[in-house]
């Protein structure tokens, strides 16, 4: 379905306030890697928080579905923002 489907490049910003949600969001970004072109993980200690960037070429629907199932993790926090086309 997702071939049919116009595909757009995005960037996932999530930020991971409590680390024992690092292991839920790690199984989703496996289970979406065919979408990701290059993901980047910063631990920011002084803050006690990390801070992921990913970005995918995925459908709009694609993308939303990941940005929402992260949402849902308690402790993380996710935004995307993607290109016109």
């Amino acid at each position: 379905m997702e071939e049919t489907m116009q595909k757009r490049i995005a960037v996932l910003s999530v930020i991971v306030e409590e680390r024992r949600s690092a292991e839920r969001i790690n199984a989703l970004l496996s289970e979406y890697g065919a979408y990701i072109v290059g993901r980047m993980g910063i631990p920011y200690r002084e803050k006690g928080v990390s801070v992921i960037c990913v970005v995918l070429d995925a459908s709009t629907e694609t993308v939303n579905a990941l940005t929402g199932r992260i949402g849902k993790i308690e402790g993380a926090s996710a935004k995307t923002l993607f290109s016109k086309y």
